[in-house]
């Protein structure tokens, strides 16, 4: 099993990704800074830059990420950012899990909905129901109501910290409202009741003391269990957290036990008017990938890693996967990810940019297209270039960000009091300072890009033998366009900053860029290209770069990065940030009244060092050497009832720490993951709880430097192909095929069409869009593949029969008249099987869990 692929488990992944792209109408009906974020039910996990006066924002910024967790909601809220008061939620897009499917991959309009504390649920709670019937003392027989409300679990964060939940258990009828209130649990998301409450449901029919209800027996189909969940305010007013309703009728005199979905109140999401708050537009593309052990994928895996080698390229799985996924980003994603992974990409990627460069007229529009070729360019770029990116630009783009001057040349945006001479000399220096950085950059530059920008060069040097110049500009139409100023424009996404640049900061960044890819663009410099600039002030500022010496820079630059001489390595003197941002670690030696806390503080990943403080760019204060870390393996929430929490193992006592959400949590752990994998002493056993008043919590251990209780997940050290899981790409594309089946049989029947009729295309618009050089060749494959799906179908039908049958579900089914167990059969070939029954009244819901 080749390194970086899954185990003999099945694993269920998810991930998202997207685009945010803008909201329009939005109230308050004045100009006002707005943002959005994106939530996994009420965690935050993303939030975009700050978009000042506006009231149609334009935000524009793409998001991906895995999802660690489970999750009910995926919401997006647009805020009205303030100075000095707590930020204002305008209004909400949500959207239930199992609905993300009908929105993948496409672009829509959202209409906001209003923001209501009463619908702001998740979470479940465990429940136990019974009607027992009772016999008085003179042999009447009356009925009570057992509620046993066990434990709660995911009950969201408030204020970021854990919740103080109670339970109010509650019998209602038409003319009557027992209630009856648990305990409060204090700072847990996952509290355990245990406690069972009693309820008088009819009377006996000798019972003589008036009732304090209007009816002597009260009619059983009119009545209803209410649980409510709140969050215990202390001083202030108590937070809704949720309810669940089961009506009484449905116990049929015998107990039922099951999980419940929280659900918000009957009135809590309704609005008279929902068109009032605006709309927000988004690509939204939710996948949830069930990946089966490796030898499962040994014939697609060979079929695509084989695909630079066929001829024609276009009659490859590799190539044909891009022509029946509607959107070619789907296809690319797992496609390189998997060539990069096996040492496949260079000659894949050299095989399509010829295909690419067939239909390419003229030479000054070489690569600039979204074709597969620039596409593929693009994510290898992304992936092995963030080391480079870093050691490039963070040190400038720092400086930028920490210590802004005015840049602004533009004349329609000048401030009043700006001189825009002197914004010109700031932006110059800037200008130069990247430019610099860059140029003199060849040295860090992957060897992988440096041979597909090689690849490049000559290709478009024997596409174009008469122009000199092609060969330079199409690598700098990669380097500097694709890849460069697209870093120093969005620094947040390719992780060279933490958080956003403040408006006028990003201002100075867009117009560096700007500068960026001029000055990359081979020949831009020269007069006739300086009267093509759209900006007449970009124009002018760009005046006093006509200067030889940018040229010549530039053309040694590309000349270095495409060159398949090997380089010096380039030793890195300076360590490389790798990730930065705030957390909260536990204190580490006890206070003065005996209590360790939590404190936030900046945290700090380099390859050589793991570091705190307590503000950003302070000295540390507590400094971990790289090669000192034994492991990196999340923490119980139960040891301290915090959620996102994970332990740095090192030659001292373990360093707690809760990152803010799951997300940003799972990105901690995967990159110090990674930059400790060979280290030696690297333990493989830990204790997966912390150690407090005298024993471990996971094993009860009394002995605090005892051997860990559990495996560590990852104690081999492994190589670099460690950050890409093969498996998972290859049950990505295998999901993408099987979307596109229907696309598949199509080009098959254009292929055999073809080759039949040896004429003109009878039904173009069936097949139009394809590229189809060799009929026959491209049959061939398209049989191989659609025989490895059918058969990858199979295994996968087989795995969830195999899972449904060993798979626990709620102790009671009567309640839902046998019809569920029928639902559950007729799930889709890729469904995950549920192991537990979420109810709420008659509706069963469903909930992903492993299978004793």
């Amino acid at each position: 099993m080749a390194a970086g692929d899954g185990g003999d488990e099945v694993r269920v992944l998810q991930n998202l990704r997207g685009k945010i792209y803008d909201a329009k109408h939005l109230v308050p009906n004045k100009m006002r800074d707005f943002f959005c974020t994106i939530n996994l039910d009420q965690e935050e996990v993303f939030r975009t830059q700050v978009v000042e006066k506006s009231l149609s924002p334009y935000f524009g910024e793409e998001f991906y990420f895995e999802i660690p967790r489970t999750f009910q909601w995926l919401s997006f809220y647009i805020y009205d950012k303030s100075v000095l008061q707590k930020d204002l939620r305008i209004g909400k897009v949500s959207i239930k899990k199992e609905d993300l499917c009908n929105y993948t991959g496409k672009e829509n309009w959202f209409m906001l909905q209003p923001v209501d504390s009463n619908s702001e649920v998740q979470g479940k709670v465990h429940l136990e129901l019974k009607l027992n019937e009772l016999i008085t003392d003179n042999g009447s027989v009356c009925q009570q109501l057992v509620v046993h409300i066990k434990e709660c679990h995911g009950l969201p964060l408030i204020n970021g910290q854990n919740c103080d939940p109670y339970a109010t258990v509650s019998l209602v009828g038409p003319s009557r409202n027992d209630q009856k209130k648990t305990k409060v649990k204090k700072k847990t998301s996952n509290p355990q009741f245990n406690e069972t409450f009693y309820f008088e449901v009819t009377r006996s029919s000798s019972y003589t003391k008036k009732s304090q209800f209007q009816v002597e027996e009260e009619d059983i189909e009119k009545l209803e269990v209410r649980v409510d969940l709140w969050n215990n305010g202390n001083l202030v007013q108590d937070v809704f957290l949720g309810e669940i309703k089961v009506p009484v009728k449905v116990l049929r005199n015998d107990s039922f036990q099951a999980w419940y979905l929280l659900q918000p109140k009957e009135n809590g999401n309704k609005s008279s008017k929902t068109d009032d708050l605006g709309s927000l537009r988004l690509n939204i593309c939710y996948t949830e990938d069930c990946v089966l052990p490796s030898e499962y994928y040994t014939s697609l895996r060979n079929l695509l890693l084989k695909s630079s080698d066929v001829q024609p390229i276009s009659a490859s799985a590799a190539y044909i996967l891009s022509e029946v996924c509607r959107d070619k980003y789907d296809a690319v994603l797992p496609l390189v990810r998997l060539l990069l992974h096996h040492h496949k990409l260079v000659p894949f990627v050299a095989a399509v940019a010829e295909l690419d460069l067939k239909d390419t007229q003229e030479a000054n529009t070489i690569f600039r297209g979204n074709s597969l070729a620039t596409r593929c360019v693009d994510e290898m770029m992304k992936i092995v270039g963030k080391h480079y990116l870093k050691v490039t630009l963070k040190p400038v783009i720092d400086e930028i960000c920490e210590s802004p001057k005015p840049c602004e040349i533009d004349p329609i945006k000048l401030k009043e009091g700006d001189n825009v001479e002197s914004n010109m000399d700031n932006l110059r220096y800037y200008v130069d300072k990247v430019f610099r950085e860059i140029v003199q950059s060849s040295i860090s530059c992957p060897t992988l890009m440096c041979d597909v920008f090689y690849s490049l060069r000559h290709l478009a040097a024997k596409r174009f033998p008469n122009d000199p110049h092609v060969q330079y500009s199409a690598v700098s139409s990669f380097v500097f366009l694709r890849f460069f100023a697209v870093a120093v424009v969005s620094p947040h996404t390719f992780h060279l900053r933490p958080h956003h640049p403040d408006a006028q900061t990003s201002r100075t960044l867009t117009l560096i860029s700007k500068a960026i890819q001029t000055l990359g663009s081979w020949g831009s410099l020269t007069k006739s290209k300086l009267s093509s600039f759209k900006e007449t002030f970009m124009c002018e500022f760009f005046k006093t770069f006509q200067e030889e010496k940018f040229t010549e820079s530039v053309k040694k630059f590309l000349d270095d990065v495409s060159s398949t001489e090997s380089k010096e390595p380039s030793g890195l003197s300076e360590p490389v940030h790798l990730k930065e941002g705030e957390m909260y670690k536990r204190a580490q030696g006890r206070t003065r009244i005996g209590k360790k806390n939590f404190k936030k503080r900046w945290f700090c990943l380099t390859s050589r060092e793991f570091t705190y403080h307590k503000q950003q760019d302070k000295e540390p204060i507590f400094t971990i050497p790289i090669k000192n870390i034994l492991a990196v393996e999340k923490l119980d929430e139960s040891s301290f009832n915090k959620k996102n929490m994970f332990q740095v193992l090192h030659g001292e006592k373990p360093l707690y720490i809760q990152a803010n959400n799951c997300v940003e949590a799972s990105e901690w752990i995967e990159a110090l993951c990674r930059v400790t994998r060979c280290n030696q002493k690297r333990l493989s056993f830990y204790h997966p709880s912390a150690f407090l008043n005298g024993n471990w919590l996971c094993c009860k251990a009394t002995i605090e430097n005892s051997v860990g209780c559990a495996r560590c997940t990852a104690d081999v050290p492994a190589d670099t192909q460690i950050e890409i899981d093969g498996d998972r790409e290859t049950e990505r594309i295998y999901s993408l095929f099987t979307i596109n089946r229907s696309k598949l049989q199509k080009l098959e029947e254009a292929c055999g069409s073809i080759a039949v009729y040896q004429g003109p295309r009878k039904e173009p618009d069936d097949y139009s869009n394809f590229t189809i050089e060799d009929s026959v060749a491209t049959f061939h494959t398209l049989k191989q593949i659609i025989d490895v799906v059918e058969k990858l179908n199979e295994s996968h039908e087989k795995y969830q029969k195999k899972r449904s049958s060993s798979a626990k579900y709620g102790s009671e089914f009567d309640v839902f008249e046998g019809t569920f167990i029928c639902q559950l059969l007729k799930l889709g070939e890729n469904t995950v099987r549920p192991r537990n029954v979420f109810c709420q009244g008659k509706k069963a819901e469903r909930i992903i869990e492993q299978p004793e």
